[in-house]
């Protein structure tokens, strides 16, 4: 687990320019190269090429599609649909964003037309971008580690993925890009179609509201932990 990883909301809003700095020229040319490599592969409809990318981004992009739809059935059959795509329409990369960018948005517009279809609760919304643009600024005051950085330390992946899956798909989504996915925030506004300022304010709402689910999550653990406990000392006392 990647536990030295700053989740607070002030490193999310802010990881964007330090990322864009972090990069050299040289690293720069070499993620153009690939891109473009990829570009002219997807063009040729290289059968070898297409085996390389699903080997890549098989696990991110199921876990993106999971995390969106919360069904794994519905994400495996996105899944199988956003590499038809790649495949049939590959000639429309041109390289000038990245690859997974490019499929993670073939996968996010996959879900929202079948949300329309089965009327998935939020994820219409998810495209409008609309229900944070007018809302007044929100603020989480820090006093200590963000929820996420909290949760991180303290519990596996699993357990983080099961908090995830409770919250708003708009909050579910950002905090799945940003911190697993590890997309800037300008990269996630352009990708989900929103606002910065709507992207940054569904960041520090999704944060907030893992605070509960986090309390919940942390007793009830603790008293499953107390039951052998219990039971012990009074299987000791009986004895």
């Amino acid at each position: 687990m990647e536990s030295d990883r700053d989740f607070s909301p002030e490193s999310a809003v802010h990881m964007s320019v330090k990322s864009a700095a972090a990069l050299t020229a040289a690293e720069v040319k070499l993620i153009e190269r690939e891109n473009a490599r990829i570009a002219r592969g997807l063009k040729r409809q290289d059968p070898e090429l297409l085996d390389e990318l699903i080997e890549t981004y098989q696990h991110r992009l199921m876990r993106y599609l999971m995390f969106l739809t919360s069904k794994r059935e519905v994400a495996e059959d996105l899944f199988q649909e956003v590499w038809i795509r790649v495949l049939r329409r590959g000639s429309q990369y041109n390289g000038k964003a990245r690859f997974d960018t490019w499929i993670f948005t073939i996968a996010r517009n996959l879900v929202i037309d079948l949300s329309r279809k089965r009327t998935m609760a939020s994820l219409d919304e998810m495209r409008e971008g609309r229900e944070d643009a007018d809302a007044q600024p929100f603020e989480i005051v820090q006093d200590g580690p963000s929820p996420l950085e909290q949760f991180q330390y303290r519990e596996n992946a699993s357990e983080v993925a099961a908090v995830l899956l409770t919250l708003e798909p708009n909050y579910r989504e950002v905090l799945t890009l940003r911190f697993h996915e590890e997309l800037s925030l300008e990269e996630i506004a352009a990708m989900t179609r929103a606002p910065l300022s709507t992207v940054k304010s569904r960041l520090y709402r999704g944060l907030a509201a893992l605070k509960p689910e986090l309390l919940k999550l942390r007793t009830g653990a603790s008293e499953a932990r107390k039951v052998p406990v219990e039971r012990r000392r009074a299987g000791e006392v009986r004895s």
